[in-house]
């Protein structure tokens, strides 16, 4: 079986679809099942094959770039390619296509909080994810709480959705090590409104008057709609001596910083899944997130849940984990367990198992 993939985010810089998209290429690699099967990356620009040389992995190309390219030239590519079944990773997929498509929605933000985007891009979000989940053969998501919301807000038959938890990456560099931990707090993930970055640094700026010793790490692409300037707020709050944001830096920098930091900060109101918070677990750190229905599902009893994102709860949350103390072990020992449920080898299998069955 031919299956074409289109591979726009692995260009360039890949987060969150494109590791995603990263780390099922690698787990197929590893798998009896996927050395039967042929995989076409469809692209406006060459990928490197390289990580993937386990896979039969071919590329068709073509220039051109967002919806246009989607719905005209994708079409013609997984044609040209002669594939069987086309795997859409990242919300949306072409709405003519010569095969079935599988099509992965990862979160409906778009469609539940309208209000958290410009008009024009909720529409054409709301329109294309709507449209091309009625057009696929199955749709994949990442959570039982994401099912529901694709089912309510876009009217996707449940039948017709596959709950496939992701896998837990393991980024840090050898096993934790409790006493070269700093007193650093580390936040991983794209700049979003609903992120409540800007919270989280005045909550760390009271942090940082008990605990003048500590740091923060930011490291995620601003994509805060109204914009919101992440270096303006951290030269305002007079920390910039301790604050530090990166849009983006390689996975061996960050996992330098998973294997440094104390606690780790997620502060969102509404994720599809949240794989940094697993991240940071599978690093032996602890986490503090926000008390919502997703984290409670993928987080369940090894995460610090706060009720709002005030800053002063945000300062006394982490000031309690930077210390020893017997939650923060709690934390830690419940977190190591808790990304044992997450594998990306299962993740991969079942992925394919619906990719096939599409067929």
């Amino acid at each position: 079986m031919r299956i074409a993939i289109d591979g726009r985010e692995l260009i360039g810089r890949p987060t969150g679809v494109g590791r995603y998209l990263r780390e099922l290429l690698t787990a197929w690699g590893d798998l009896p099942d996927a050395a039967d099967h042929e995989f076409v990356l469809c692209s406006p620009d060459s990928v490197d094959p390289s990580p993937y040389n386990r896979l039969r992995l071919s590329s068709v190309t073509a220039p051109g770039s967002g919806t246009l390219w989607e719905q005209r030239v994708l079409p013609k590519l997984v044609a040209s390619a002669q594939a069987d079944v086309l795997f859409s990773p990242a919300y949306t997929c072409p709405l003519w296509c010569p095969v079935p498509i599988v099509l992965v929605i990862h979160d409906v933000s778009f469609a539940a909080h309208p209000e958290w985007f410009p008009w024009r891009e909720g529409l054409r979000r709301r329109t294309l994810t709507r449209l091309g989940a009625r057009r696929a053969a199955r749709v994949i998501t990442d959570a039982d709480f994401s099912k529901d919301e694709i089912t309510r807000l876009l009217g996707v038959p449940s039948q017709r959705i596959d709950v496939i938890y992701l896998g837990a990456s393991a980024l840090h560099e050898a096993e934790p090590d409790e006493h070269s931990r700093a007193p650093l707090v580390l936040y991983v993930g794209s700049l979003f409104n609903r992120r409540h970055v800007p919270e989280l640094i005045e909550g760390f700026r009271q942090l940082a008057t008990r605990k003048p010793e500590a740091r923060l790490e930011i490291v995620g692409d601003n994509r805060t709609k109204p914009r919101i300037d992440p270096e303006q707020l951290i030269a305002t709050s007079g920390d910039s001596g301790r604050v530090r944001w990166r849009s983006y830096i390689h996975d061996h920098d960050l996992a330098a910083l998973y294997g440094a930091a104390s606690a780790f900060a997620f502060l969102s109101d509404y994720e599809g899944f949240g794989l940094t918070p697993l991240e940071a677990m599978a690093a032996g750190i602890p986490v503090v997130v926000l008390d919502t229905p997703i984290a409670r599902e993928i987080y369940g009893a090894a995460a610090v849940y706060l009720p709002q994102p005030e800053p002063r709860l945000i300062a006394d949350a982490l000031e309690r984990l930077l210390a020893p103390s017997e939650e923060r072990a709690r934390l830690i020992d419940a977190g190591m367990k808790q990304v044992q449920r997450y594998s990306w080898r299962e993740c991969a299998q079942h992925t394919l198992q619906v990719l096939l069955a599409a067929r």
